[in-house]
């Protein structure tokens, strides 16, 4: 992994789609395992939200995090399936400069090895400014996997968006 230099720690915020945890019906189990690796890669948690699966809501959060917060990295879990709530790509790739497909992709093919459902996963993965968004599945299970996919790229991608040189040597 490459480590963020410590005179640039990396800012993230947290955000969880979820109707029945907004509504106060169920615990936000995949946030936290979100807010646990983010020290794994030198993160700090600047904020932490719980909404509703509302598209205007969720590119207004998103827009808030990269533009107004200016944190380095959101992750969002929840809303990524194919039902007709599931908006959270959508809302993503509404509000991102570009997608990063690469990431996403990673993250579906070791998901499909795990279980077929993977397949139905649409998470997205893009850049609004100097933020890299990154939608993961509801479950705290895919959240896990994915978190494992992510962790020795993100604090390179990082480097990468604040303009920092890279020799792009993949981790060992």
């Amino acid at each position: 992994m490459t480590a963020v230099p410590k005179e640039a720690s990396l800012r993230a915020a947290v955000m969880t789609m979820s109707d029945m945890g907004a509504r106060g019906e169920r615990a936000d189990t995949s946030g936290d395992r979100i807010v646990e690796f983010l020290p794994t890669i030198g993160a700090e948690l600047v904020e932490r939200a719980l909404i509703a699966d509302e598209r205007e809501q969720i590119k207004a959060q998103l827009i808030r995090f990269a533009d107004e917060l200016k944190v380095d990295l959101v992750i969002t879990t929840g809303g990524t399936g194919i039902s007709p709530r599931d908006v959270t790509p959508d809302a993503t790739a509404a509000v991102v400069d570009y997608q990063v497909p690469g990431i996403a992709e990673a993250m579906r093919v070791y998901s499909v090895q795990k279980t077929p459902f993977g397949m139905l996963s649409r998470q997205v993965v893009g850049v609004r400014g100097r933020t890299l968004i990154v939608n993961l599945p509801g479950s705290p299970k895919g959240v896990a996997e994915c978190l494992e996919v992510l962790q020795p790229v993100l604090g390179h991608a990082v480097l990468m968006l604040r303009g920092f040189p890279s020799d792009h040597v993949p981790p060992s």
